[in-house]
């Protein structure tokens, strides 16, 4: 097993490429299936989601090449198989989106129920709701989703909730549908605007993505290209707020500063300075970090992937902050951790109280989720002393090269493999067998 170690306190500065967005790149990777030829996809973040992504890609009978550093070609014109496997599917959330791809080009498909961090629960009916409003039938049974249908016809997609995995699932059944469909009600972040233009790059017909009304008129046959993920807007972010709980001063590249705007503003009124460029934005602090409230929304509100990072830099911040999460009632697990590094952190329900102290102190942690591993980090870098943090398999699901990353702005922090305790008494155990049998 792998865990980071941290010595903290030490300014970040210098620069910093943010990789292509994991949130767009899970989705882009599964709509390759309704190519009628291969397809070449740049800007890839090298995470373990997508490494699942391309494995269940290639599991299906695809043919997946590495064509430089973060760019595949992918031919999907050799799948062969419509079951996506369920041990390799419920390592990750998004393994759904396979669902809505091989929906829309086979009309058959069948999925695990999604897996991922344990942020509460992850009913898909809304998904299973616009399917069925599509034509499809599906049935549930030992943690499978089975979905067939004769055809795909166009239709009205009202979600009762603004949820972007069904947003996307359903524009990816629908584009080869027959006739209109208009989905209201949709989810508006930029992975999904992200998602119809690759689409449309395709040869889809897709219009309104980033607008809570999309309407998609059916085509019959998608060709390839090449296409570039855009900037993960959740990575640039927690670097902006890393870089603000070090106290220092560097330069962020290759993001979409409008992308960025919610959580711009907030920083800003936590007193870090931030100066936008065309594609890059330079963040530094030279004063007091101050007090503010938080409150989770769907796009463009605050985005609930970084609410664990900015609560991190409140408790270095003066006086008391609120933060309201909407979005995942399980979203506040990390706080015990943070506890254990100093944090005065007080959780009720959806609402935490945070009194700024001012300073934390390494102690030994674990990652409960992706984004709390994120914020972990946030606080090792920032605390006096040694941090050591466990389970950093979820922090790799969705930043890449986050070590190297940090080590290149000044950071003390690395990676180190340490026997996983399971393995040792197992082992243990069968020594004191083999002993006793002798």
């Amino acid at each position: 097993m792998d865990k980071f170690v941290i010595r903290g306190g030490r300014r970040l500065t210098g620069e910093v490429i943010i990789s292509g967005a994991k949130n767009a790149a899970v989705a882009i990777l599964p709509a390759v299936i309704l190519s009628d030829e291969p397809c070449i996809i740049e800007n890839v973040p090298s995470i373990s989601d997508v490494t699942i992504s391309l494995r269940i890609l290639k599991e299906m009978g695809a043919e997946v090449t590495c064509v430089g550093h973060d760019a595949y070609r992918i031919d999907p014109t050799t799948i062969d198989k419509f079951c996506v496997p369920y041990e390799t599917a419920r390592k990750m959330r998004a393994s759904y989106y396979f669902l809505g791809a091989l929906l829309g080009k086979f009309h058959k498909a069948r999925v695990s129920m999604p897996g991922g961090c344990p942020l509460g629960d992850r009913p898909i009916d809304q998904h299973l709701k616009a399917f069925c409003a599509l034509g499809a039938q599906y049935t549930l049974s030992q943690g499978m989703v089975d979905l067939t249908a004769d055809s795909l016809h166009g239709n009205q997609i009202f979600f009762d909730v603004v949820t972007v995995g069904a947003t996307m699932n359903a524009m990816l059944a629908a584009v080869k549908a027959e006739g209109l469909t208009v989905i209201e009600n949709a989810a508006k972040e930029p992975h999904i605007v992200d998602l119809a233009n690759f689409l449309n790059s395709m040869g889809a017909n897709i219009m309104g993505a980033g607008t809570d009304v999309i309407k998609i008129r059916g085509v019959e046959h998608l060709h390839g290209t090449t296409y570039s993920v855009i900037p993960d807007q959740i990575e640039a972010g927690t670097f902006m707020v890393a870089i603000a709980a070090t106290k220092g001063d560097a330069i962020i590249k290759n993001v979409i500063p409008k992308h960025l705007e919610s959580i711009t503003k907030k920083l800003e009124k936590i007193g870090v300075n931030i100066e936008q460029y065309d594609d890059s934005v330079r963040v530094w602090v030279d004063g007091p970090l101050v007090k503010t409230n938080v409150k989770t929304a769907p796009h463009p509100g605050f985005p609930t992937d970084m609410q664990s990072q900015i609560a991190t830099l409140l408790t270095l911040a003066e006086g008391t902050s609120i933060i309201t999460e909407n979005i995942w009632e399980q979203r506040f697990r990390y706080v015990d951790e943070l506890r254990r590094m100093g944090a005065d952190i007080t959780v009720n329900g959806k609402v935490a109280l945070i009194e700024g102290t001012g300073k934390l102190m390494g102690a030994p942690v674990k990652a409960c989720d992706l984004r709390a591993g994120a914020a972990l980090i946030i606080a090792g870098l920032a605390a006096s002393g040694i941090t050591e943090i466990e389970d950093i398999f979820h922090i790799e699901r969705g930043y890449d090269c986050m070590e190297g990353k940090l080590r290149a702005l000044g950071a003390d922090i690395e990676k180190v493999s340490f026997p996983d305790k399971t393995e040792e008494q197992t082992e243990t155990a069968e020594d004191d067998k083999n002993k006793a049998a002798s």
